[in-house]
């Protein structure tokens, strides 16, 4: 395949939650294709630190800011930053989330509320700011990190699915509204993958294995699998998908019928149903 492929030369891309495992993956690759990025987390150091290496790289146009995406007036300064800096905004992938496993019944307010803000007013406020400038530029490109778990409940997990859920119908009313102005919005959703903040659960060999069991696939994925579609999805050959869920998962979602247990495994009871009966 052709380097140039994806067409992403000099777009302007604004990732949020840059220092993130899928993050930094997923700058590294815009990086990598030269477009110019604009990264965005709480650590203004280290964010602009990741933003001059991948810039002397790559040599491509790299700034690093701090903002904390659930706070307008921060969120309207960044934007401004951005425009000042870059002249423009192509493309915005909101990955900044957090997970805080809880049960329901005792799940407390504050977490439930500090969860929703991260997870989804966070990805709403990015998306309407610098929304207003695709729509006056009548183009633009979002994809935002959601999950599997926004279909199907991870459970014990408090607000998390239900925020991620909530990711997945604001994208598709940003495509409703904003397709018109020649603004695209897509979500990706992952599922066993191993990032930073995953690696504790592969630290068990039965985890692993019965997760990997659990995919079409048999493997887990790796933050590449999402770099990979989240940069197909920001792309021009992505012109005509918007409003879509891309499940990122091995073909987990397919697997309920060999999950059923059979005597003796599904497959050698397939094998045995063929062999001459006594």
């Amino acid at each position: 395949m052709e380097n140039n492929w994806l067409d992403l030369a000099n777009d302007v891309v604004v990732i949020t939650g840059a220092l993130g495992g899928m993050g930094r993956k997923i700058a590294n690759d815009f990086a990598e294709q030269k477009a110019n990025l604009a990264l965005v987390d709480l650590n203004e150091e280290a964010t602009e630190s990741y933003a001059k290496e991948l810039a002397s790289t790559y040599g491509i146009k790299a700034k690093g800011y701090s903002c904390n995406s659930t706070v307008e007036d921060q969120v309207d300064a960044l934007v401004e930053k951005v425009v000042a800096d870059f002249g423009r905004i192509d493309v915005l992938v909101n990955t900044a989330a957090i997970l805080k496993f809880s049960l329901l019944e005792e799940l407390p307010l504050d977490e439930w509320k500090q969860v929703v803000e991260v997870n989804l007013t966070g990805y709403f406020l990015m998306s309407q700011r610098i929304g207003r400038r695709m729509i006056e530029q009548q183009s633009g490109r979002m994809v935002h990190i959601s999950t599997i778990a926004s279909i199907s409940p991870e459970t014990y997990s408090g607000a998390y699915s239900p925020s991620k859920a909530g990711v997945n119908m604001m994208s598709k009313q940003i495509a409703a509204e904003w397709g018109q102005y020649g603004v695209r919005s897509n979500c990706v959703l992952p599922c066993f993958v191993k990032t930073p903040l995953s690696t504790k659960f592969y630290e068990d060999e039965e985890v692993e294995e019965g997760r990997r069991r659990m995919t079409a696939n048999r493997r887990i994925g790796e933050v590449q699998d999402i770099a990979n579609a989240v940069l197909f999805l920001a792309s021009k050959r992505a012109s005509y998908t918007n409003g879509e869920e891309l499940r990122v998962e091995g073909g987990f979602g397919i697997m309920l019928g060999d999950l059923v247990p059979k005597p003796g495994g599904r497959r050698q009871y397939a094998i045995d149903s063929k062999k001459p009966k006594a």
